[in-house]
């Protein structure tokens, strides 16, 4: 006959976070998800049509008997379809380059495309331009993000925890993921009344910057790396993981 275990696996405690390796693993996975929505994603992603009718896109399509906010809409529209090619993309990719180096690559691209939109709405110049650049930018901007920023912090975020409290640990960052689209989110109206699009994408762009550091010194790249090395990455440092990894 089967007796029953006389004890029952204890979950995970709040405790166990506070262990070295967890917590360093734990700020990489919390900080790229508040580093992930500080660069604007959701707040732009939400505000598309309103901000592409401010820069006066309703002049590329003008021609066509579309008013402003029509083709503001349309060419959000249109914009979302486009993300979906780069989706797929970077599935492949991510696999084949790894995490880290996406991640390396595509952020200065996001920089790059957050500085042309200040320098359109700070430099004076004529509407047709000014329209072509804040539309051309604003895709390479979502696109470039969905590769790497949209969905890599959540994939790290399900390699770099231990078994034991990977499930408190995603909690945790999920949670954070949501405080902080909340903040965005409410935020850019007041940001955008007060310091206008050239203010908002300049704080975007200096979370860009933070990103692109925060990945060079924090994150590991997890492409192919079993748990135990990823873990010892966090436990003892990279320099010792990268030299056990070699050894084995």
């Amino acid at each position: 006959m089967v007796q029953p275990a006389e004890s029952v696996a204890v979950g995970p405690s709040w405790q166990d976070l506070f262990e070295p390796g967890i917590k360093r693993a734990l700020f990489v996975g919390v900080g790229i998800q508040i580093l992930q929505q500080f660069s604007g994603i959701n707040g732009v992603l939400y505000y598309t049509p309103q901000i592409l009718e401010q820069a006066g896109v309703g002049v590329l399509l003008s021609n066509m008997g579309i008013g402003s906010e029509s083709a503001s809409l349309l060419i959000s529209g249109l914009t979302t379809l486009l993300m979906l090619p780069s989706i797929g993309f970077a599935m492949r990719l991510m696999d084949v380059s790894g995490r880290r180096w996406l991640l390396l690559t595509t952020l200065p691209i996001l920089l790059l495309s957050l500085i042309i939109l200040v320098l359109g709405n700070i430099i004076p110049m004529g509407s047709l331009v000014h329209a072509i650049i804040s539309t051309v930018s604003v895709v390479v901007y979502f696109c470039c993000f969905v590769m790497a920023f949209g969905p890599i912090p959540n994939i790290l975020c399900s390699e770099i925890f231990p078994t034991r409290v990977r499930g408190l640990c995603i909690a945790v960052c999920a949670l954070t993921f949501w405080i902080c689209d909340i903040i965005v989110t409410y935020s850019l109206p007041v940001m955008l009344s007060s310091v206008g699009l050239a203010g908002v994408f300049g704080i975007y762009a200096i979370v860009c910057i933070l990103s692109w550091i925060f990945v060079f010194l924090k994150v590991p790249e997890t492409k192919g790396m079993p748990l135990e090395v990823i873990s010892e990455f966090f436990a003892v440092g990279a320099k010792q993981a990268a030299t056990d990894a070699k050894n084995n």
